[in-house]
């Protein structure tokens, strides 16, 4: 019997999202003047406010008022009429001093004893039915909202656009787990005020259907364009106007939107959120560790979908353990808890050797905080930052390294393939 899965995804200009990339624009500039800086960063956004809280350890100090509006003028919160303004909104800090009780738990005098910052468990995932080892209707949520975003931005074919948007895709899956068609899809934009509201709901519908789609249908594989029939169900704008929006329309917090930071629903999560916290957090890096792990795994065809936990005490080095689902998928002749332990073998999971791997001790957070945090394109950047007394410092970062398939060749002959 064909089965329906659906995964949802914000743009930029969602308060949440508003929220995260304030909070990871502030991890950048922490560790770009001290890389061994600890942050915990919370952000809050309403109408024409940003509240800033959290633990900070660092050795630089910073301008975080105008951070927070660099990244709000960014997304395009521009104009008063948004009741959400970077130039204008009133930003409140009240971030203070890490707590020296769980400082202790996590520094050594031996660097690759680094205990975990926090308990917990976490996740990671990976599957072959995209390019980029992410579950579909995740993958398509993100792209129809990475195209608007663009089509915002140029500001010539739709000109009404305003940064706050939501989509959601449903995927009708066969039997044996194969995408068959795209059942539905759900786009809620917000957008300038229109004198006539049937007329704009239609302009909207006509503009994201025949703009909008085809845009996103471009970038994609021929047999991913083939599911896009004329069947599906589109839901533009559902409930009517949405004028208001962003902050004044819904208040922001850090770390709400986890689901869409991950897997769509796919797969499991831990429950911590990424953004705003160093990686000395392994809600952060051991989740990026685990994903890397899983995207390497069924790249090199240990299994089609591969799901990765690991679990830390906090101030302690050595995981609590390492589990592996492979979903009945597996290709190697191996049970799970076997390609657990080999995989144990190929990855040092203590929270300094992830930092040292994956090259987490640089700025390269404020990219994660918006379309996802996984499948993204692992590639270097240059960036600049800026003291309040007019230092600066010029960095070339590699951004999303979680995401580089370097494990295949070494997973291939760990297990024989």
């Amino acid at each position: 019997m064909p089965y329906l899965f659906t995964s949802e995804s914000v743009s930029e200009g969602h308060p949440d999202k508003i929220s995260d990339q304030i909070s990871d624009a502030l991890i950048d500039n922490f560790l770009a003047f001290d890389p061994r800086s600890k942050v915990a960063c919370e952000t809050l956004v309403t109408t024409g406010q940003v509240i800033l809280a959290g633990e900070v350890k660092s050795d630089t100090y910073l301008d975080v008022q105008k951070i927070a509006r660099d990244v709000i003028n960014r997304i395009g919160y521009t104009k008063s009429e948004y009741m959400f303004d970077g130039s204008s909104c009133g930003v409140l800090s009240a971030i203070h001093e890490q707590s020296p009780d769980i400082n202790q738990g996590v520094d050594r005098q031996s660097p690759e004893e680094q205990g975990a910052g926090d308990q917990g468990m976490m996740f990671g995932y990976a599957t072959k039915e995209t390019e980029n080892f992410m579950p579909l209707a995740l993958d398509l949520s993100h792209r129809i909202l990475k195209e608007l975003s663009n089509l915002r931005r140029e500001n010539d074919v739709i000109k009404y656009l305003r940064p706050d948007s939501k989509s959601q895709v449903t995927i009708e899956y066969s039997d044996d787990n194969q995408p068959q068609r795209i059942d539905a899809i759900v786009i809620s934009t917000q957008h300038d005020d229109f004198a006539d509201e049937p007329t704009m709901l239609a302009k909207i519908k006509e503009d994201l259907i025949k703009i909008l789609i085809p845009r996103v249908k471009a970038q994609l594989k021929p047999e991913i364009q083939a599911l896009f029939t004329d069947q599906i169900t589109y839901h533009i704008n559902p409930t009517g106007k949405f004028v208001i929006g962003g902050p004044h329309g819904d208040t922001g917090l850090t770390g709400r939107k986890i689901i869409v930071d991950t897997y769509g629903g796919k797969g499991a999560h831990g429950g911590g959120a990424f953004s705003g916290k160093d990686p000395s957090k392994v809600d952060r890096s051991a989740a990026y560790a685990t994903r890397h792990i899983a995207k390497n795994m069924v790249a090199a065809e240990v299994a089609d979908e591969i799901l990765v936990q690991v679990s830390y005490a906090i101030g302690v080095a050595k995981p609590m353990g390492i589990y592996v689902n492979t979903y009945g998928t597996a290709k190697v002749g191996l049970s799970d808890g076997a390609i657990a332990k080999k995989v144990e073998e190929l990855f040092d999971m203590r929270p300094y050797a992830i930092e040292q791997r994956l090259k987490l001790r640089n700025p390269i957070y404020e990219e994660t905080a918006a379309y996802g945090h996984m499948g993204r394109t692992n590639e270097v950047v240059n960036k600049t930052f800026y003291t309040p007394d007019g230092k600066s410092i010029n960095l070339d970062v590699e951004l999303f390294t979680w995401e580089k398939l370097d494990y295949v060749e070494k997973i291939k002959k760990a297990f024989g393939l």
